[in-house]
């Protein structure tokens, strides 16, 4: 069933009325204390300037970091608060809690239009928890809930779930119904063929979302670390690649699952191998039958990147979760950079191109591809399971469509 959305909502149901919305602003800083990327808080503008624009009384909640239910000073959303009343260009006042006479007293200071953010949910150890009686608390100063959160729609906890059981109606943010519609559609009903290109270092972090990918695809590329794995279970030789030796079985059941199903699982068929894990490390092709011992693999080769995008020519939709190789050293990033160029000439040529979180996304953003993909998106482990065909908590509480 859809889920019913902010846009379901008119000035008339809004105005000067107190809107709880949850929003994903998770944001990396550096050492100083500065934020390096604000995509996550960015994302959340189109959702903001709604509910300003229909005249609500706007309280954002977020988390930051892993406090471990108490307070630290060095995760407070201050610099958070500073960088949306920019983007805003117009004053967003942070609370020293998120529960507590502090928050009624500023909310009840609050006129329409007016947004606040409150302190990290996450200084409370009941939030994680999903506590009901802390759930109240933070619904207690709210008429309406919007969850914008897709990164944190995973978990049910007491800003994600708990709070829909006190306020009604509960809608998705304009972000929210964009990654279910990408996603979700590109699962359930996509435009054929439906390819996806998973990469990373591991297969036991992909396995559900490999399975549930095979079920539904036309076609499966992988690369990456894992891709040794795979070979060492065909018995070919690896050197000092990375090797899960708990999933050889795994892989090959995989492999015969793609088979049984008529779906075209591809394989990198060379590699660029380096002599030590190091951006400066010698490297030099091989073909995969003929890796020797002393050498690593660190990214995909050119013919393998060739038969990639032979594979992709004729997609109409792709998604794309984890990098072909070690982006983040410049002599092993062609793979990676490559498939992201492709896709970008894809979605030129009308393909709905997806990129599904995490590492994906650092390597086009690093590519200066971003803007040209279909969508991209803010969740990570979220994204994940969404794929998998699991059902979201925070997704799961909202408000059906009427």
């Amino acid at each position: 069933m859809a889920k019913r959305s902010l846009s379901s909502l008119s000035t008339a149901e809004l105005s000067n009325k107190r809107v709880f919305v949850r929003v994903d602003f998770n944001v990396p800083l550096d050492d100083t204390g500065a934020i390096t990327d604000d995509t996550r808080i960015r994302a959340a503008l189109p959702t903001i300037q709604d509910l300003i624009e229909k005249k609500a009384l706007i309280i954002l909640a977020a988390h930051f970091g892993r406090p471990k239910g108490q307070v630290n000073e060095k995760m407070r959303l201050t610099a958070v608060a500073a960088r949306l009343s920019e983007l805003l260009n117009q004053p967003v006042k942070k609370t020293n809690s998120c529960i507590g006479e502090e928050v009624e007293a500023q909310v009840a200071a609050m006129k329409s239009g007016n947004v606040l953010l409150l302190e990290n949910v996450r200084f409370f150890a009941e939030e994680e928890k999903n506590d009901p009686d802390f759930a109240k608390k933070l619904a207690s100063v709210a008429e309406v809930y919007v969850n914008d959160a897709f990164g944190a729609a995973h978990r049910a906890h007491a800003s994600t779930e708990g709070v829909t059981r006190f306020l009604k109606p509960s809608v998705a943010g304009y972000l929210m119904e964009k990654e279910l519609k990408y996603l979700q559609g590109a699962i359930d009903a996509p435009k054929r063929p439906l390819a996806a290109i998973v990469g990373g270092s591991k297969v036991s972090s992909k396995i559900g979302v490999l399975e549930a990918l095979i079920d539904k695809c036309d076609k499966v590329l992988i690369g990456g670390g894992m891709i040794f794995t795979f070979y060492k279970a065909r018995g070919l030789g690896v050197g000092n690649s990375l090797v899960e030796e708990d999933k050889l079985e795994l892989a090959q059941e995989l492999e015969a699952k793609a088979k049984a199903k008529g779906v075209e699982l591809l394989l990198p068929t060379d590699v660029v191998l380096a002599d030590n894990f190091s951006a400066d490390a010698n490297s030099k092709i091989s073909t995969i039958d003929s890796i020797e011992n002393g050498w690593m693999g660190l990214d995909i080769g050119p013919n393998s990147i060739q038969v990639f995008q032979e594979a992709l020519a004729d997609c109409k939709t792709v998604i794309w979760n984890g990098p072909m190789g070690v982006f983040e050293f410049d002599k092993f990033a062609s793979g990676t950079n490559s498939i992201a160029t492709t896709l970008a000439e894809l979605s030129s040529k009308g393909c709905c191109t997806i990129i599904g979180g995490g590492d994906s996304v650092a390597a086009v953003e690093k590519a200066g591809l971003a803007e040209e993909m279909s969508h991209i998106s803010t969740g990570g482990g979220a994204s994940l399971e969404l794929l998998e065909g699991k059902t979201l908590p925070g997704v799961a509480a909202l408000d059906e469509e009427n």
